[in-house]
């Protein structure tokens, strides 16, 4: 029976809450498909506001995946801001797709992508509003079942109260898996009820079921086993690895937004994995190795997307973008194909030393020279030996003068501080960069009015990386060092002025330690600092640390742990760490060896282009590094009406 839809309902709260656009669906490229024809249907969820989640490249993906399939349907849903959350409560109206308005509880699935460990609480506001209990072990038959993705989900312990299932790495194939899986439970009656399915899922490639598992803690706090408590349970979850990106031309169709969102363009994965070994980089780990979408693939995403969605933008997306083996190839025949047009190509910050003037030059060929951005992370030559990132300052120096002297006039420059090893020197010469690239800007330019802008984020140790055994600088210490740099950026007033600073302070980064190393014992946290009204923990104005702080206190130091000890702590190489069981295809002494590596300052080069380390990924994934040349060229096309837009036809 297909479930009504709560707009009616809805709706006369709308005019009551800010941005009630968000809420109301029918953005372009949008789909409703009918209830009654699917086997299976999945609700959507990306845990944050609609202005972040709607342009998520990984929700739109499944999105389109599932809904391409005639025996499935996916809908979305966001996490709702707390004025309609109230009113919700009090008209009594369930949590509920933006698509078809139809109640989250009434779906097969709920897939939940999650970006950043701070979107948790949100997690439970839906649950909650879904009236799908908070815990999976009180979800009976007719619940649906709670998958979560994306980065976080390689350490899901802090939520493993609250999840069914987590899929680990690419998403493209393994919800095709578990849409099977649920499809033919349901086909045969459903034997065995929820259990039943939970441990078919279980042997799903990819796919962790907590519930399955059984932890049992040492006298000292540590993890003392993660054991199987079935034996059709395996032991290690291996990842999912997305071998052929052209295979997954995905999205095909962006979605258009109806209100303002964080990113207003169409974008295209270029590639996918990283090599360059950062070893602060969860991201650049677990998503190894490198696969290269092809030069004809990317062609005919962006123009599928710039005839789709009418975007003036297409950003070119991947870890390291400037990193693709035909970067050139690629900027250039996009450029040529969309010149006279008001299309224009963005890359997101890319690394110096994969950075030239002429790909500068065709990014910006049909858009805005407005500014460049780079993320040398560490202010010392030395702190960069530590992290992997070696770029140094006289590199980035030549490099903005070169754009400068081109017209640039504003450079960014992303830092971490809170590095393992770190001083305070280390920090307070971002200053010294910063004023150095001042000062080049203008000897090039001819201008005074050159802008640099340091952006500092306090750093965060994560799961299946060389830092994972490392210990959290504490908010007090990170604080400490900003303002100290901030005095070095104003002793030289000249150039101090054309100096923006910004940062986050110690406190946001410490909580998301607690959640991004926890175990389940943290579970209790997450859930006491929800029912305390937390909500949004990512946004500054709704973030409280006292309330994190205070839940900790009340939740984990009973058991004989505390905040600290999940984050300021050095962890050993013998300590069980809570992700063990989930394998990244790293190799786990690989990454213990390089985290000795990086206490030693020595560097490790990029494995595309010099000789296998040994990670691991490779061999356990089935797959190889993927680089060109392809042996492929952009598509030709024929621009029809060069001035007045963006349409184009096939030459």
């Amino acid at each position: 029976m297909t479930p009504a839809s709560v707009f009616p309902i809805l709706e006369p709260l709308l005019p009551h809450v800010a941005k009630p656009v968000q809420y109301v669906g029918g953005e372009l490229n949008a789909q409703q498909r009918d209830w009654e024809s699917a086997a299976v249907r999945w609700a959507l969820l990306y845990p944050d506001a609609y202005e972040v989640g709607l342009p998520n490249q990984g929700v739109m993906i499944l999105y389109e995946v599932l809904n391409e399939r005639d025996d499935a349907l996916a809908e979305r849903c966001y996490a709702v801001w707390p004025d309609l959350e109230a009113r919700m409560r009090e008209h009594g109206v369930p949590a509920f797709t933006v698509d078809a308005h139809r109640p989250v509880g009434a779906f097969d699935l709920l897939g939940v992508s999650f970006a950043t460990e701070l979107g948790y609480t949100n997690l439970l506001t839906t649950l909650d509003l879904a009236g799908i209990p908070l815990r999976a072990t009180d979800r009976g038959l007719d619940h649906p079942v709670v998958v979560a993705g994306g980065h976080a989900a390689f350490n899901p312990e802090p939520i493993a109260d609250f999840i069914d299932v987590a899929a680990l790495g690419d998403g493209e194939e393994v919800v095709g898996d578990i849409t099977d899986v649920v499809k033919q439970w349901k086909e045969q009656g459903r034997p065995g009820g929820r259990r039943e399915l939970l441990l078919r899922l279980a042997a799903t490639d990819g796919c962790y079921v907590p519930s399955l598992y059984a932890v049992d803690y040492a006298a000292d706090g540590t993890i003392a086993s993660v054991v199987p408590v079935d034996e059709r349970v395996p032991r290690i979850v291996h990842k999912r690895t997305t071998v052929e990106l052209d295979d997954w031309p995905y999205p095909k169709t962006p979605l258009v937004p109806l209100a303002d969102t964080v990113h207003e363009r169409a974008s295209v994965e270029i590639f996918r994995g990283c090599t360059r070994g950062c070893r602060f980089c969860q991201a650049g780990m677990i998503t190894r190795p490198v696969r290269e979408r092809s030069l004809a693939g990317i062609g005919e995403m962006v123009d599928r997307a710039v005839r789709a969605s009418g975007f003036d933008e297409i950003g070119l997306l991947s870890l390291s973008s400037a990193d693709h083996s035909e970067i050139a190839e690629i900027t250039k025949g996009l450029a040529d194909r969309y010149q006279g047009t008001n299309t224009s190509l963005s890359l997101p910050s890319t690394r110096v030393d994969a950075f030239n003037i002429d790909l500068a030059n065709e990014i910006s060929r049909n858009g805005r020279r407005s500014g460049l951005t780079f993320a040398p992370e560490g202010g010392s030559e030395r702190i960069r030996r530590v992290i992997n990132k070696m770029v140094s300052e006289d590199d980035l120096i030549r490099t903005v003068s070169q754009a400068f002297a081109q017209g640039w006039q504003q450079v960014k420059l992303y830092f971490m501080c809170g590095l393992p090893t770190e001083e305070d020197d280390d920090v307070v010469q971002i200053a010294g960069m910063a004023h150095r690239v001042i000062e080049a800007g203008r000897a090039a330019s001819g201008r005074n009015d050159i802008r640099c802008t340091i952006s500092i984020g306090g750093f965060v140790p994560k799961p299946h990386t060389p830092f994972q055994w490392a210990a959290q600088a504490s908010p007090e210490v990170v604080d400490d060092r900003l303002r100290k740099l901030r005095a070095a950026v104003n002793s030289n007033r000249k150039l101090g002025r054309n100096v923006g600073m910004r940062y986050h302070d110690g406190q946001p980064s410490l909580i998301e330690g607690l959640l991004a190393r926890g175990d389940r014992r943290v579970g209790r946290v997450i859930e006491r600092v929800w029912r305390e009204g937390g909500r949004f923990d990512g946004w500054s104005e709704h973030f409280s640390y006292e309330r994190w702080t205070g839940a900790a206190v009340a939740e984990l130091e009973p058991l004989g742990v505390s905040l600290d000890w999940f984050t300021t702590r050095e962890r050993g190489r013998e300590e069980i760490l809570p992700w063990d069981h989930l394998d990244s295809g790293l190799d786990r002494d690989w990454l213990w060896d390089d985290w000795q590596d990086a206490l030693d300052g020595r560097e490790q080069d990029d494995c595309r282009w010099t000789p296998c380390f040994d990670c691991g990924v490779c061999p356990s994934t089935g797959t190889d590094i993927q680089v060109g040349p392809s042996g492929t060229s952009l598509l030709p096309l024929t621009v029809v009406n060069p001035v007045g837009g963006n349409r184009f036809a096939s030459g």
